[in-house]
């Protein structure tokens, strides 16, 4: 059975507590969502800002694939309690520090603002 590749544009919407400390951004938040909902499965979900940069970090978003959520696990991260804290940006940065796989896509500004981009596809 073949599965359909999904291109969607528009803002992710999340609602943070003032409270919160963390960082990261609506698209590291949409991609560490998205990476429990396809762990186990052939599925790569990408979610980016197209001005290059992601709420209060300096990444515009990230790239998850199923295995991300197992590979967090085996290192010793907490995938729940980084959602909670809003703090997906911290999540991914150290689980890039923790292996050999980049999750974070780091552009710099771009100068333009056209759109988010979350990018579905069977890796």
């Amino acid at each position: 059975m073949a599965f359909p590749e999904f291109l969607c544009g528009g803002e992710p919407t999340v609602k943070v507590p003032e409270y919160v400390k963390g960082r990261g951004g609506r698209n590291q938040h949409y991609a560490l969502l998205a990476a429990q909902k396809i762990t186990g499965y052939p599925w790569t979900v990408l979610s980016a800002g197209t001005d290059g940069i992601d709420g209060n970090s300096p990444a515009a978003g990230a790239i998850v694939d199923g295995n991300t959520i197992k590979l967090a696990r085996e290192k010793g991260l907490n995938p729940e309690k980084s959602l909670t804290d809003f703090d997906s940006y911290g999540f991914f940065k150290e689980l890039e520090g923790r292996s050999a796989e980049r999750f974070l896509i780091c552009t710099g500004p771009t100068g333009t603002n056209v759109n988010d981009i979350m990018l579905w596809w069977i890796s």
